[in-house]
Formats: C-alpha cells, sequence, structure tokens
C-alpha cells in the first residue's frame, strides 16, 4: 500500500477516496485524501480525509467513535481515485445509518462466509482440541446424524415459546448443516443457486 503511485498534482493535490466495507463489500462513504490525509491513513490505520469545507484533515470517528480501520488500499487505472476497503466501527453517516447513501450494510450476514472459511480450516488444518476437528474425524454419517438430531431439536423447540432456546437450537443446526456442506465439498454458493434458479421459474 506504500508503493501507491497516485497523480495528486493531476487533480489538484485531492483525489476522491470511495470508502467500501471490507467484509460486505458495500459502499459506505465517499471522502477526499490528500498526502498527508492519505499518510495519515496509512501510519494510523483510521481512514482520515481532507475536508473541503474545513480546509483541515479529519479522521472518521474522532469526535463519534465510528472509526473506519483501514484494510486495502487500490488505486484505480487513472492513477487519481482511491479504493479503500475498511472496517467500520459503528454507524458510517453522520445521520447514524449504516452508510452515507442510506444503504443497509449486513454484515451479519457476512460472518456466515467467515465462519465457513474457519470450518474449512478445521478441516484441512486438524486441532485436535477443535469440536469441528472432532466432528470431520468422526466420518459423514457422524455428521449427518449430528445435522438431523439438530433438525428434531429446533422442531421441539419450535413447539414453545422460548424464543433464546429456539434461536440456540437454530445456531445449532446452521452451524452442522455448514459442517456437513464442507464435508460434502459443496459450497455454500451452489445450494445458493439452487434457490435461486427456482425464484427465477416463479
Amino acid at each position: 500500500m506504500n508503493d501507491l503511485n497516485i497523480d495528486f498534482e493531476k487533480v489538484n493535490g485531492l483525489v476522491p477516496a470511495i470508502i467500501q466495507d471490507a467484509d460486505s463489500n458495500v459502499v459506505l462513504m465517499l471522502g477526499y485524501m490528500n498526502q498527508e490525509a492519505l499518510d495519515l491513513t496509512l501510519a494510523t490505520k483510521k481512514v482520515t480525509f481532507f475536508s473541503r469545507t474545513k480546509g483541515k484533515l479529519w479522521t472518521k470517528g474522532e469526535t463519534s467513535g465510528n472509526f473506519l480501520m483501514l484494510e486495502s488500499l487500490t488505486l484505480d487505472c487513472d492513477n487519481d481515485t482511491l479504493l479503500v476497503k475498511a472496517k467500520p466501527v459503528g454507524p458510517v453517516c453522520h445521520t447514524g445509518n449504516d452508510t452515507c447513501f442510506t444503504e443497509p450494510n449486513n454484515t451479519k450476514i457476512v460472518f456466515l462466509e467467515t465462519l465457513r472459511q474457519i470450518i474449512k480450516d478445521r478441516k484441512n488444518n486438524p486441532d485436535e482440541k477443535s469440536y469441528t476437528t472432532s466432528l470431520f474425524a468422526s466420518g459423514i454419517n457422524k455428521i449427518a446424524q449430528k445435522v438431523g438430531e439438530e433438525a428434531v431439536e429446533i422442531v421441539i423447540e419450535a413447539k414453545d415459546n422460548n424464543k433464546e432456546l429456539f434461536l440456540g437450537e437454530a445456531a445449532d443446526l446452521l452451524f452442522h448443516y455448514l459442517v456437513l456442506l464442507e464435508a460434502k465439498e459443496v459450497e455454500l454458493n451452489e445450494v445458493i443457486e439452487v434457490l435461486m434458479g427456482r425464484h427465477k421459474k416463479k
């Protein structure tokens, strides 16, 4: 990131910086950077801009605490626009919205991909202390049986009105389902594609 050849002179010392959530890829906001703002961003790992209205540097979140933690920087083909991937700490917009474009930024759904990668790692790099590793070691029949057990348990909880217990069983079922997919070497995206295909037929 330190060897970016940005053409600041081309745009009077300021380049637009598109801020994108590093996990969800949702566009969060647009700001402007000069060389000093870029240097400070790289040094602190907190995204810093140059305010055109105030005529000075400002670090996003310096007042609210809702910082943008830098993950990566990419320069466009004309060397005059930055794509900044960051992890937001709280809402990005001063209005309290997830983004400055009022779009929701549902990073909780994105966590499924993180969890899937952890499960894959437990299979490829076994850890004897890991419950997930023990599931893979038990074999496909045991994993499938576990999914069946969790499915029965969520059905039982669905008949009652204890939301906390129902959520717990729902989480257990989803986790073991992801383990089963990994054991069968099936990607979650493949399942989603089947659902999308069915939706298109309606």
